[in-house]
């Protein structure tokens, strides 16, 4: 199955009422734990990669390169997906490097400034065939600066969209991201109220602190990408750490990351299956 566009997984399922999983991609094993996953719940899946794990790396291209090279070699529809990028080059070398979609995030930005570079970049992304993300009412807990309990405005919502041409829009509904615990309260009537006021689908991000029931209702209101990172990232730690305690002399990596990938990739399956699941 080749390498496919984010909006023809994604456009589908906000027609048909249910959600896509988008999960980060941190290290290699990350990408072949959620496309083992994908191919497990028979789903399709988008890989992400966000500017924070690039700047861990220190560039793009080889986590990039990696990434791309694992969605090509799936037996499901995967997207690859540059995620909260405030880098109009980083963008832009996501383009040039062959991803699905990029997420551009203006979001603290005045609102009209944020209007006048999304709408510009969106452009650009267009002309090459690349499908673009945006954010409007920034989600919390993003290292400090977004303001918790921050909600998006239908009505302003709807007009950024016009505005700017995106294909999607990520909107504030209660989640926060990097959440230890599934403890979210999500804003259903507003998520309801954006859905009937957007004619994109809409986004939801931090959504590793929503508990599965939550995740459904959210879907059921209307959002339809759903975004987890912290949730995968503890399971995958937990399996490592496991491994490690139960052989202190434990020293060849493969043998505490492939526990850690497996169980990543079972945690993706069940997610993507609750997602599939999940309809108005």
């Amino acid at each position: 199955m080749p390498l496919v566009g984010t909006g023809t997984i994604v456009t589908p399922a906000a027609r048909a009422g249910h959600g896509v999983g988008a999960f980060n991609v941190v290290q290699l094993e990350h990408a072949e734990a959620i496309v083992a996953g994908a191919e497990t719940a028979g789903a399709p899946v988008i890989l992400q990669i966000s500017e924070n794990t690039v700047r861990y790396h220190r560039a793009l291209a080889p986590l990039g390169a990696a990434t791309l090279a694992v969605a090509r070699a799936a037996r499901v529809p995967v997207a690859v997906h540059l995620d909260h990028a405030t880098s109009a080059d980083l963008v832009h070398e996501a383009v040039e490097a062959g991803f699905s979609s990029v997420m551009y995030d203006a979001s603290t930005l005045p609102y009209g400034k944020n209007v006048r570079a999304t709408a510009r970049l969106a452009a650009r992304c267009h002309s090459a065939g690349v499908w673009v993300e945006a954010e409007l009412g920034a989600i919390g807990g993003k290292d400090g600066v977004h303001a918790p309990g921050a909600r998006t405005d239908p009505a302003e919502a709807a007009a950024f969209v016009t505005a700017t041409g995106v294909d999607a829009l990520a909107v504030a509904v209660g989640t926060s991201h990097a959440m230890a615990t599934r403890t979210a309260r999500l804003d259903l009537p507003l998520i309801a109220a954006l859905r009937r006021a957007v004619p994109v689908p809409l986004v939801l991000h931090g959504s590793s602190g929503v508990a599965d029931d939550g995740l459904a209702a959210a879907v059921g209101h209307g959002m339809t990408k759903v975004n987890i990172a912290t949730r995968l990232n503890r399971v995958f730690t937990s399996a490592a750490r496991t491994a490690l305690d139960a052989d202190r002399a434990l020293a060849d990596t493969r043998r505490y990351l492939g526990a850690a990938r497996d169980a990543m990739t079972l945690e993706v399956a069940r997610l993507l299956a609750l997602l599939r699941a999940a309809r108005p």
